[in-house]
């Protein structure tokens, strides 16, 4: 049994005593469906440095600050120059410098459209709970309608200049549709480039053969660009001369849906400049 009694509140184990004390992973979607997911706090541990002797840094005093915040329906900010320990529940977790995340229900997603269209985003990374049978049967996540997905306001959350836009996909040509001819119009988006996340063993081969029919070992990531107005045509050639189409990532699946880090790819091709 859970020492929380988690799974007494419904949600997923933290801590499992009969499995060795072995730490699993919080189920923050689970956690977030409970009727005490308004009362749970994070706590943020920032350090403050005593700079009274500037002469002997080695003798600073570091004073550890702790400020609490609640963990769901709120933008959990780390304004400061150095990375930060958060801890929640028996979890200890890294907040980068100058770093901000908001965790909800997507029908809170209204909350982060910006007042300041320069305070947008200039990258948008989405991988949807879309409707999957594999999913469904094996329970391993809740998904959505597809059609859920077009009122999402994509284009409100940009930034004056624009903004990548990163959609993960499955192989179904059925959701690849949708996607090029309802999705990314409705939300504003222009396709410019596909990459493919092929799906490898630890000995370099596939999970399985390329032309299975009903499991295939790669998924896309769609890229577009989202502009406001005239800005669409002026910024949209830069980033499809950035962007090059047809790129493969080859890496080692993780947990079931995990994808991998495309972050720092995206950086490389300087498709996250400064705005």
């Amino acid at each position: 049994m859970c020492e929380l009694n988690c799974e007494k509140e419904g949600w997923e184990t933290c801590i499992d005593l009969n499995n060795g004390g072995v730490k699993e992973e919080v189920s923050f979607v689970e956690l977030g469906k409970v009727w005490q997911a308004p009362f749970y706090e994070i706590a943020i541990n920032i350090s403050q440095i005593n700079e009274e002797d500037e002469e002997d840094k080695a003798s600073r005093n570091s004073q550890h600050n702790q400020k609490l915040l609640p963990i769901f329906n709120n933008l959990v900010l780390n304004e400061t120059n150095d990375d930060v320990l958060a801890e929640f529940l028996t979890s200890q977790y890294v907040l980068p410098k100058d770093s901000s995340f908001y965790m909800s229900d997507l029908v809170q997603i209204h909350n982060l459209i910006p007042d300041d269209l320069d305070r947008g985003f200039n990258c948008i990374l989405i991988d949807p709970p879309w409707e999957n049978r594999s999913a469904y049967q094996k329970s391993m996540y809740p998904t959505l309608p597809n059609r859920y997905f077009l009122s999402i306001p994509i284009r409100q959350l940009t930034h004056a200049r624009g903004a990548l836009v990163a959609l993960w996909v499955t192989n179904r040509e059925k959701l690849r549709n949708f996607v090029e001819n309802e999705l990314f119009p409705a939300w504003g988006v222009r396709h410019v480039a596909t990459w493919y996340w092929l799906k490898a063993k630890a000995n370099g081969s596939l999970i399985c053969d390329l032309d299975l029919f009903h499991h295939r070992p790669y998924e896309c990531l769609l890229l577009g660009y989202c502009g406001r107005d005239q800005v669409v045509d002026s910024e949209l050639p830069l980033v499809a001369n950035t962007l090059k189409d047809k790129q493969v990532i080859v890496t080692i699946p993780g947990d079931y849906s995990r994808k991998p880090p495309v972050g720092d790819l995206l950086d490389a091709l300087n498709c996250l400049r400064e705005n």
